[in-house]
């Protein structure tokens, strides 16, 4: 089969090589990749930024859908024939996070799903709804579970955002814009801020109630506050990390929740966490990191039920791999970018 493992770190250095197709085991299914979808996650793992102790060679993308095409001795819970998505965290299947199933995250403690095939668990499969492509499944094991255990399953208590609620997300990427999704499934009223025009307009056909150009108005805090009668939002889906937290923290009304999910604003060690927002707005700061099968079987009930398709900014054929990481990181994108691995 034909994969691409990470051999050394660089989007350069990536290259498409030939590894004997694994076989299964008891408990194990064997998946003919048909769609992979990137996350910034990816991209810094293939730069050797998210963990330069990284043991190589690793296969990178937790992001895939396929067909499963052989299983082991005592499989029972997919068949040959099924449509499935592989689970973030293989071990993750529901509850509350561990650190035990913390491991096994896909594209990272073991082999992704940048390949021709993946042999999984049985218990790291699950279907996706009928009415979505290979292209469209693959987009939702990381963003779009994000985006749900974001919006369903943090806050104080962790109830889902309620009608009346106001939502903030940042940019236009892929867990924005899930974020976007759903909020509107629920009711909600959402405010997104983003550097273009262009894409604040795209995302109003969405259903984005009001947009912020931070680019003309840094300050977007103020922005949100004036758009809410001065008491701020109930929820922000905060994806920027040190570059954008303060302005969260501002954003928040009273008692609000951050859902802290990215760095895509990078890290810093020189603009320290604003403390005093955070005590006399009594906020709750929930750190997500995706989410259970659980919560991704709750969320494709929900896809299924609205008949919603993700956003999809380009599709990438199996030999331009390279090529969608570098557009991932011109931060260009609308939406998911897609890699198809076969027909």
């Amino acid at each position: 089969m034909h994969a691409y493992p990470i051999q050394s770190f660089g989007i350069d250095q990536l290259r498409e090589v030939d590894l004997p197709t694994p076989q299964t085991a008891p408990g194990t299914v064997l998946i003919k990749v048909r769609a992979v979808s990137l996350n910034y996650r990816d991209l810094m793992m293939v730069k050797g930024l998210y963990n330069p102790k990284m043991a190589l060679p690793r296969i990178p993308c937790s992001d895939g859908a396929g067909e499963v095409v052989a299983v082991g001795e005592g499989v029972s819970r997919v068949h040959v024939g099924d449509r499935v998505c592989g689970i973030f965290m293989q071990q993750w299947l529901d509850g509350s996070l561990t650190a035990e199933k913390s491991k096994a995250a896909l594209g990272g403690d073991i082999d992704g799903m940048l390949t021709e095939y993946a042999l999984l668990s049985q218990e790291g499969v699950i279907h996706f709804p009928d009415h979505l492509t290979y292209e469209e499944a693959a987009t939702l094991p990381c963003a779009a579970v994000t985006a749900w255990n974001a919006l369903h399953h943090a806050g104080d208590p962790a109830t889902p955002a309620q009608p009346g609620d106001t939502v903030v997300i940042q940019g236009t990427g892929g867990v924005s814009l899930f974020a976007l999704q759903f909020t509107k499934l629920l009711g909600a009223r959402v405010l997104g801020t983003s550097s273009s025009e262009e894409k604040l307009t795209r995302a109003k056909d969405l259903g984005l109630d009001e947009g912020c150009n931070y680019k003309q108005r840094p300050d977007w805090s103020k922005w949100v506050l004036e758009s809410t009668a001065n008491k701020g939002a109930d929820r922000i889906i905060e994806v920027g990390g040190a570059g954008t937290f303060s302005q969260s923290l501002r954003a928040a009304r009273v008692g609000g929740t951050i859902t802290q999910i990215g760095v895509l604003s990078g890290a810093s060690t020189s603009d320290p966490v604003g403390l005093t927002p955070i005590l006399h707005k009594q906020l709750r700061v929930q750190g997500i990191y995706v989410g259970s099968r659980a919560m991704f079987e709750q969320m494709n009930a929900a896809i299924t039920t609205a008949s919603l398709h993700p956003v999809i900014d380009r599709v990438f054929e199996y030999h331009q791999a390279a090529e969608a990481l570098a557009h991932m990181e011109s931060a260009s994108h609308f939406g998911k970018i897609v890699v198809r691995v076969s027909q």
